[in-house]
């Protein structure tokens, strides 16, 4: 927890305390993710969580259109809105969706199906509708410090474009294309809005905002986790959700 008022941190130290909270709470220390990088999922628990995560990617250029419209700097718009571009592509067939779609093409789903996004889970919808409406409703400030898990995504990329292609043979690098450009646009992503949060965070108080946005960002993306691993490792299926079979290209042709 962060500390209510105090002495303004040094932009140094502030740092520092964003780097720890990455350090403590980023989603590449939950036991899923440990589960999927070192090949121990089975082919219906990486379908699952491809499945779920589109919903989370599909939702970003969204949660960005609504930070993008309190921007009242035209610099700070251009360079937000490459966010957006990024995964709706600039045309037909490009883009961060397209390619998670193309995931989930090669794991047997029909695009149909996940676009409809009816097969979520529960704990999926919340915990990304929540990061859209805290986007939405609270400071440009905390909306921009929420992006900062950025900064520790290109570790989590490596780790698991590595470990999935070391230990499944049904994925590809052309099926994990969608990772293939991440580690350059989180980098260029996180440096704008740590500068952004160093710059704009004028005292301990909103430095406090700031950090406790990041800490809230972590946990919407470790309860997308903890959701998977309840469903689908311990089998506790949620009514509704997705099971093993539904969704395919096979099912819908039939």
């Amino acid at each position: 927890m962060t500390e209510a008022g105090g002495v303004l941190l040094s932009g140094e130290d502030f740092e520092a305390r964003l780097r720890q909270i990455g350090a403590e709470r980023y989603h590449n220390l939950h036991r899923f993710h440990h589960r999927l990088h070192s090949g121990q999922c089975s082919f219906t628990e990486v379908q699952a969580w491809a499945l779920n995560r589109y919903y989370y990617q599909a939702m970003i250029p969204i949660k960005d259109a609504t930070v993008l419209t309190r921007m009242s700097e035209v610099e700070d718009r251009r360079e937000w809105r490459k966010r957006i571009e990024d995964h709706d592509g600039l045309q037909p067939g490009d883009g961060g969706i397209e390619r998670w779609l193309k995931l989930t093409d090669s794991l047997g789903f029909s695009r149909p199906y996940v676009i409809s996004t009816q097969g979520i889970l529960p704990g999926t919808r919340f915990a990304v509708e929540a990061y859209v409406e805290f986007c939405r409703s609270r400071s440009l400030l905390e909306a921009i410090a929420s992006s900062l898990t950025e900064l520790f995504s290109p570790t989590i990329i490596s780790e698991r474009v590595a470990g999935m292609l070391a230990h499944y043979d049904f994925v590809s690098r052309e099926t994990l294309a969608y990772f293939s450009q991440r580690p350059v646009q989180a980098k260029r992503d996180s440096d704008f809005a740590l500068n952004y949060v160093k710059t704009h965070a004028k005292t301990r108080a909103e430095q406090n905002l700031v950090l406790a946005a990041l800490e809230f960002k972590c946990s919407v993306l470790w309860t997308q986790l903890d959701a998977l691993w309840g469903a689908y490792v311990d089998g506790a299926v949620p009514p509704g959700a997705w099971v093993a079979g539904q969704g395919s290209d096979k099912e819908q042709a039939a």
